[in-house]
């Protein structure tokens, strides 16, 4: 319905006169945003630099304009090597805009960097431009093999809208840089066709200035330069056009002002135009600008009430040609919530315990993430949470250090950030596919849902009958069991939403004994609804901007000590022996044992019968609750098949499953060979949401050893082995509180913590950890978001 709608609104506009153009300009960039919505990514990684064989810890944040994002569960990390080999693919599911996870570095790591790629599945619709992607630093012990390639710098033009006008005062934006994107120091001036210099070019900021021209009519232009290295270059000015208009924008404290100009010489359609301001593809203003006989207009637009975010300013002609574009940064600190970091105890000592208050007043939750790391590991900061979702999302090609721009709104770096703003290409809202009706390729559709048991089954009737169900039993590394009975649509396909699993498990199938294809061995495609890509595959590896200075600096000195350290802790590690170590404790029988191993809460000990299966040699009942008939005093069970029924004292006892309520079809339905322990509990049972008057019967599937006692075989089930939700490492933080003896602490990273929550009831967090053997000021860097979307960022030197 959505889609209908979008595309009437387009029929209307495309058939109708300016007036209906007009009214319904804003209705079709609305419905585009509500349909197609850009999710945009940050990544907090737990350090900047790494040494082979370690583990990297990082927190994803996923928000769509400033507001959290609803539309993604699930989140892919693609890990390349320097050769743009795919090393791995890390898989997580995304919880209230955020997922964690890990990737351990190979012990043999010879590469300079990993490169990394982060996305949902719908993110995979948008241009590739706005994936997420950051190169890590790697520091191997080697010096770099690579030859730095000789730098040829080049220089970039932008006219102020686009386009320049003969005849018309217009700003030029240039950027000078290497093949890499590092911005080059040059000298340069502007000449004319006569070799007469109109102007001399001045670099504000890292390679980027600006200056004016007013293009003669039949005169060229061309810029000569000298680059810091002495190499000399020619960049010509081109496509100058003889008619049309120029738009200029001037950005304020709490306006924009606006300035069109046009030649006298041009068609009605350029006498009266539109302008549109728009914030993430929303509108804002809509400005008719009528210019019958002036050649230059002025006006303005307030920005003092907007989101922190790119504006963005379209002129097009009366009959909707797009003309001229600019973006403008805003920032009116709207898009941050203050966390302040409180050192308590700050103990630098070898091994010294230290303790941290992170405190946020706003009463809105907050979700965020903390890393304490040696501080001389630290270089210049290039990325972070406001450079990334405000600028690196949001434009395309290399920005170089786009953190420096958010550390302050003063003058000087607002003049520098505008400039950043003319020389990066914008233009993520085609208007001229929208003027064609041609709506945005959708290849991909959003996973709105967690991890899925999908597939097809093959081989089995469809005619007459109810349709069948498949029996999936999903075991988990960890020994426990999940449970699905699955309906088989008529074409054999099958799923269940939203599973939970990391790493593999072990699925056991078979249709369900109710229908007329029971226990019918039958192929069965499995798999996890994820997107996958194999280990191996490639990509395309461009220059590497961010790594060049990276070798000269004195983090690489720390990373080789840190390495050093590692290298003596492993051969220590690998000639130690353990002591004899002698253990007492009292000799428990194999009941209690069993209890003490599946029940827990008010399911353990209590007044029960209690049965062990796993040492049960007799197990010749077809289900369990054949199983209990006589063994259980009162307890009747009649009926068979979906008819059964339970009886005790008057009652019907509550069914547990592994602690879980469960119903007589579920229970049933799980072979008797995968059944650990039984308890019936007496009445009452506290454990029964509704009292437990009538008693309770808890069933324990199997797991660790017991599942391979006797092994179960799953008897009638086919298996496969199926993939989950990638696999994270937990960091671990030890404890110093007691003497002893301990290896060498050579960890850079002294505390990670991906969830850090807070709210208007516990608006503190206590960090408590302890240092290594070695550092002496450590870096602590917090970020996050919070319900309303704001971000934080603050970074603390502890010393």
């Amino acid at each position: 319905m959505k889609r209908i709608g979008f595309l009437m609104i387009l029929l209307m506009v495309l058939l109708g006169d300016e007036k209906v153009h007009a009214q319904f300009v804003d209705s079709i960039m609305d419905s585009h945003a509500n349909l197609f919505p850009k999710e945009k990514m940050h990544i907090h990684f737990d350090k900047q630099v790494y040494n082979k064989d370690e583990t990297i810890w990082y927190k994803l944040y996923l928000l769509v304009d400033n507001s959290l994002s609803g539309l993604s569960k699930n989140v892919y990390v693609d890990w390349y090597d320097t050769d743009g080999k795919m090393l791995r693919q890390t898989v997580s599911p995304i919880f209230q805009s955020t997922a964690k996870g890990s990737f351990d570095l190979p012990v043999d790591y010879s590469g300079a960097f990993v490169r990394v790629k982060a996305y949902t599945r719908w993110m995979l619709n948008d241009d590739t431009s706005f994936i997420y992607q950051k190169d890590i630093l790697i520091n191997n012990g080697k010096p770099s093999a690579k030859k730095q390639a000789v730098s040829r710098t080049r220089l970039e033009l932008f006219p102020e809208g686009g386009a320049l006008v003969e005849g018309l005062d217009e700003k030029i934006a240039f950027k000078s840089t290497n093949q890499s994107g590092i911005p080059v120091r040059i000298k340069g001036v502007l000449m004319n066709d006569k070799n007469k210099v109109l102007d001399t070019l001045k670099i504000l900021h890292d390679g980027m200035g600006s200056f004016m021209l007013r293009p003669v009519a039949g005169e060229k232009y061309r810029v000569e330069w000298t680059d810091e290295n002495g190499a000399k270059g020619s960049t010509a000015i081109s496509n100058i056009q003889q008619q049309g208009v120029a738009l200029s924008i001037q950005g304020t404290n709490d306006k924009a002002l606006i300035q069109v100009q046009r030649t006298e010489n041009v068609t009605d359609n350029y006498k009266q135009l539109f302008l549109l301001v728009h914030m993430n593809e929303r509108p804002i203003y809509k400005v008719q600008l009528k210019m019958p006989e002036k050649l230059v207009l002025n006006t303005a637009v307030p920005i003092d009430e907007l989101q922190t975010g790119i504006l963005q300013f379209s002129l097009f002609t009366s009959d909707w040609i797009p003309l001229e574009e600019r973006i403008l940064f805003v920032n009116n600190r709207m898009h941050e919530f203050n966390a302040r970091v409180n050192p308590g105890i700050i103990n630098l000592n070898k091994r010294g315990k230290n303790i941290v208050e992170v405190f946020v007043s706003d009463t809105a939750v907050t979700n965020m993430s903390v890393s304490i790391t040696d501080a001389e590991l630290s270089g210049t900061e290039q990325y972070n949470i406001f450079s990334d979702f405000l600028l690196s999302n949001q434009l395309r090609g290399y920005i170089h250090n786009p953190a420096y721009y958010m550390k302050s709104d003063a003058d000087s770096i607002t003049r520098r950030l505008d400039l950043v703003m003319m020389t990066n290409g914008w233009r993520r809202f085609d208007w001229n596919k929208i003027k064609a009706a041609v709506e945005p390729k959708l290849q991909f559709p959003p996973e709105t849902d967690f991890m899925k048991l999908q597939g097809k089954v093959y081989g089995i009737g469809t005619g007459g009958g109810s349709n069948p169900q498949l029996n999936l039993i999903l075991a988990n590394k960890d020994s426990s069991k999940n449970m699905y009975f699955v309906p088989v649509n008529r074409d054999g396909s099958f799923e269940e939403r939203d599973v939970f699993f990391f790493d593999t498990a072990k699925v056991y199938y078979n249709l369900n004994a109710d229908t007329k294809n029971a226990g019918r061995v039958t192929e069965v495609q499995l798999n996890n609804g994820l997107l996958k890509k194999q280990p191996g595959s490639t990509i395309r590896m461009d220059q590497q901007p961010y790594l060049q200075n990276w070798s000269d600096s004195l983090a690489l000195v720390r990373m080789n000590m840190f390495l050093a350290e590692e290298e003596k802790l492993r051969k220590s590690m690998a000639s130690a022996t353990l002591q004899e170590v002698v253990v007492q404790a009292k000799i428990k029988n194999p009941m209690q044992e069993l209890d003490e191993k599946y029940a827990s809460g008010l399911f353990s000990a209590g007044d029960a019968y209690s049965f062990d299966l796993t040492a049960d040699k007799a197990l010749g009942a077809f289900n369990v609750l054949t199983y209990l008939q006589g063994k259980v005093a009162g307890l009747q069970i009649s009926g068979s098949g979906s008819q059964m029924s339970l009886s005790w004292r008057g009652g019907t006892p509550s069914l547990y499953l592994n602690e879980m309520i469960s119903n007589v079809d579920m229970v049933q339905s799980i072979p008797i060979t995968d059944i650990a322990y039984i308890k019936v509990m007496r009445p009452p049972f506290f454990g029964s949401g509704g009292g437990g008057a009538d008693g309770a019967i808890a069933i324990y599937t199997k797991k660790g050893s017991d599942a391979r006692k006797n092994d179960p075989g799953k008897k009638g089930m086919e298996t496969t082995i199926l993939a989950g939700y990638s696999r994270f490492r937990e960091f671990y933080s030890p404890s110093y509180e007691k003497d002893g003896s301990y290896d060498a602490d050579t960890r850079s990273t002294l505390y990670w913590n991906p969830y850090i929550i807070t709210n208007k009831k516990t608006p503190r967090f206590r960090i408590e950890f302890y240092n290594n053997d070695f550092s002496k000021k450590l870096l602590l860097v917090l970020e996050g978001i919070n319900a309303d979307g704001k971000m934080t960022r603050t970074v603390k030197y502890l010393e």
